[in-house]
């Protein structure tokens, strides 16, 4: 006997393990019966949104792998600015971490674009009144974290190179002649990133969280950005081990132009390029919450 005293916000067929705690085996109503243990038996529309629930969980979890590309912006690239050439003319030196301000121009250019140019588009070509889905726009803001790591690898590569030229390694405090305006493709491309990602996971959860959790949706979105600040530190923390066994500078330490920043970057690229497929993988499993009216 299924107990439903209200109305069910369109019943899903998938996750029927938990259908089972909706239904009784007692004989009798179970809403005659007083003493009916709660954590035993619940309402189809409490069964329905931790099915909504489990149905965003491995979507949350893949935001938080997105987030390390975001933990570099305020780390390593502003390290990699503070050890090349930032003089504006001969009046101004450009402060390292002024160079977010690229990744919030990359997000004002990018804003108009979309609104204007890319969601037209694609309007007329999937039909869809958004343009985008949401976890289409999701998609398209982890592409680009791949390519913003990507530019950051071949950048710092470029940057080794020219200290390796100067005979710089060594000399951890010195200027490397390379202009810091090198780093402005990485902060644009992790600017463009943020107006897809991270706008598009706050509609996400917002969206497709029971309409009576909606606040878990925003605490989802925060939750996701401090575990990967974690993640990040985990990552980091490991590579630095292993990389550093057997008396090796290893692939970050104190003297960036020891450092293998590069390969570090690289293989950031690789795990976000690993989570972008298996993203794509659930987005094709994943059904959207049907709003009933």
């Amino acid at each position: 006997m299924m107990w439903q005293t209200e109305p069910s916000k369109g019943e899903t067929s998938e996750v029927t393990l938990l259908v089972s705690s909706c239904t009784t085996q007692m004989s009798g109503s179970p809403i005659l019966n007083n003493n009916v243990n709660p954590w035993k038996l619940c309402t189809v529309t409490q069964v329905e949104e931790v099915k909504l629930i489990v149905r965003i969980f491995p979507i949350w979890l893949s935001t938080i792998v997105y987030g390390l590309m975001i933990t570099q912006a305020a780390t390593f690239f502003i390290q990699q600015a503070s050890t090349m050439d930032r003089n504006v003319g001969s009046l101004f030196i450009f402060p390292s971490g002024s160079l977010l301000a690229f990744s919030s121009a990359g997000i004002l250019i990018c804003l108009p674009i979309y609104a204007r140019v890319l969601i037209p588009c694609a309007r007329w070509f999937t039909g869809y009144e958004r343009g985008l889905t949401m976890l289409q726009r999701l998609g398209a803001g982890f592409f680009l974290s791949i390519l913003c790591m990507v530019t950051a690898a071949l950048v710092e590569r470029r940057r080794l190179e020219i200290a390796e030229e100067y005979g710089l390694l060594d000399d951890p405090t010195a200027t490397v002649p390379m202009s810091v305006f090198w780093l402005v493709p990485q902060y644009f491309i992790f600017g463009m990133s943020d107006v897809f990602a991270l706008v598009g996971e706050q509609e996400f959860f917002y969206d497709q969280v029971p309409d009576s959790m909606r606040s878990l949706g925003m605490a989802l979105f925060l939750c996701g950005n401090g575990l990967a600040s974690y993640l990040g530190n985990a990552v980091i923390s490991i590579v630095g081990v292993v990389t550093s066994r057997g008396n090796n500078t290893g692939w970050i330490a104190n003297n960036l132009n020891r450092s293998h920043l590069d390969y570090f970057y690289w293989l950031l690229a690789v795990i976000l390029a690993v989570n972008f497929v298996v993203y794509l993988f659930l987005c094709r499993c994943y059904i959207y919450k049907s709003v009933v009216h």
